[in-house]
């Protein structure tokens, strides 16, 4: 699989640029389903809402697609893995929204998308804040907001872990990242909403018109 992790969405064009060329093709000519799963333990139903209807200011579903398609997470085990999965193979894209990342760690884990998506590699994984940080090894504890959370660990797709939205007052300043990173203890980046990385086939580049920081950990 291909990853776009963001910190709130595509927000400049060197992001998009980065989208096309994870893509291999126009955004017009690619199909996509929305993930809004994480939203729910922090921003509730019109969270979910604004992001799939592309009524936010974090560009990610109104990027004009060939086909957009919702894929809520906590419905895929009662439906079975057979009725999902070939949605999930025929889409170019998963655009996985903000929240928390652990909970869609574990709704990932859960339904099965989590096993799957490595069997996937030319799909690319778009994430927005915490559609990002569920892919990487751990978040901190200040970034989680779901209360049944047993820690602050996530999949671990990538094994670097991620600080969303630098910059943004009070809590998200460099000083607050360096304090993170001491506690990630592990490679990581603090990475502003015009930033975003890319992972393909291993090999990890910064795409920003912004700030950013690496900790080797």
């Amino acid at each position: 699989m291909k990853l776009l992790l963001t910190s709130a969405g595509v927000q400049n064009p060197s992001i998009r640029a980065a989208l096309v060329d994870l893509l291999g093709k126009p955004i017009s000519e690619s199909s996509a389903l929305c993930i809004p799963t994480a939203c729910y333990p922090m921003g509730g139903p019109a969270s979910a809402w604004r992001f799939v209807s592309g009524q936010t200011p974090l560009p990610m579903t109104d990027l004009g697609w060939k086909s957009l398609g919702v894929l809520e997470l906590t419905a895929l085990p009662s439906i079975g893995r057979e009725r999902w999965e070939p949605w999930v193979r025929e889409a170019d894209v998963l655009l996985a929204h903000g929240g928390d990342a652990t909970y869609l760690s574990h709704w990932m884990r859960r339904s099965g998308l989590a096993d799957l998506l490595p069997s996937l590699p030319d799909t690319v994984w778009v994430g927005l804040s915490g559609g990002s940080m569920a892919l990487t090894p751990r978040i901190g504890a200040d970034f989680v907001a779901w209360q049944d959370a047993p820690d602050d660990r996530t999949l671990g797709l990538v094994d670097f872990s991620i600080f969303p939205h630098l910059g943004l007052e009070p809590d998200n300043t460099m000083a607050g990242a360096e304090k993170w990173a001491a506690e990630i203890a592990g490679p990581a980046y603090a990475i502003d909403d015009q930033t975003a990385i890319t992972v393909t086939d291993g090999t990890v580049e910064v795409v920003s018109e912004g700030q950013w920081r690496q900790f080797p950990g």
